[in-house]
């Protein structure tokens, strides 16, 4: 059995997919990504092989039993045309040039950018799920998700240790996951004794991987570090301001604090500031600090 993965964007999303690799049988799984995720997936499984999407052509060496296809633009699927494959899982082009994809994945894409029910009807499905993302993809694949854990480099050594780890960028995307209280957050806990850091921006995700890994609690937002944290098994706190937190498993190690607001501003990619404020601060120290009472 040989498979083809295609799954590029976002980092965060990448990381997520990698449970797929704890029930996949396969002899080996070529796993086309974005460069800059390579170092994440390089060398994790023994039957592994990962390829950035620029080097794609190497990928075409195998004939795949099935290809399973988590990317939405035209140019990403279309690469499917160059390779021999059997089954596909997800996305692929239609006669026409658009993309489409199978009733063995609706329960995700209908809730996508190509959704076959048009954007206001997907996000109005995204709002209404309560089921992870594991649980749609693994199901549509044949399997039933137990939660399998992410699969996970080693992190690189890095000196950044301390009690609570914060991540405070969530990028230009989703300038709404940014909350806006994370200073005064820092100051509340380390008056009660606690050492915390934000998390710098480093040269490589291993690095970013090993200062997570070096704290007993990560808050944040919805975003890679969130993730990161999820397959190193550190506890977390996430603020979900404008994303689903149903669609995040937790693993046993997550407090989700949803936005009051969550509703209005559900997929919006714009700014306002009272999206960033809406979760007040109490609400997060209570939550980190009930996580190491917890301990």
């Amino acid at each position: 059995m040989k498979i083809l993965i295609i799954k590029l964007n976002a980092t965060g999303d990448v990381v997520r997919t990698t449970s797929l690799l704890r029930r996949l049988e396969a002899d080996s799984i070529t796993w086309i990504t974005a460069r800059g995720n390579v170092p994440l997936l390089d060398g994790v499984r023994p039957n592994v092989r990962c390829v950035a999407w620029e080097d794609r052509a190497r990928a075409a060496d195998t004939a795949y039993d099935m290809a399973i296809s988590l990317e939405d633009e035209p140019e990403t699927v279309a690469f499917l045309r160059e390779v021999r494959h059997g089954r596909v899982f997800g996305a692929s082009l239609a006669g026409d040039g658009s993309v489409q994809y199978g009733d063995d994945a609706r329960e995700w894409f209908d809730m996508s950018l190509i959704s076959r029910h048009g954007r206001q009807r997907a996000d109005e499905l995204k709002l209404l799920n309560r089921k992870t993302y594991q649980e749609m993809v693994f199901a549509g694949l044949g399997y039933r998700f137990e939660n399998e854990a992410y699969v996970l480099p080693l992190p690189a050594k890095t000196d950044l240790h301390g009690d609570v780890a914060v991540a405070t960028a969530a990028g230009p995307v989703w300038p709404m996951k940014n909350w806006g209280y994370y200073d005064e957050l820092q100051r509340r806990l380390e008056a009660t004794g606690l050492r915390v850091n934000v998390l710098p921006k480093r040269a490589t995700l291993l690095e970013h991987l090993g200062d997570i890994a070096n704290h007993r609690c990560l808050v944040g937002g919805d975003s890679l570090p969130m993730h990161l944290a999820l397959g190193l098994g550190v506890p977390c706190v996430t603020i979900f301001n404008c994303t689903s937190p149903w669609e995040i498993h937790d693993y046993g190690l997550q407090t989700k604090v949803v936005s009051p607001l969550l509703a209005e501003f559900f997929y919006k990619r714009g700014m306002d500031i009272r999206a960033t404020t809406a979760v007040d601060v109490d609400r997060v120290f209570a939550a980190t600090m009930a996580r190491f009472a917890a301990d």
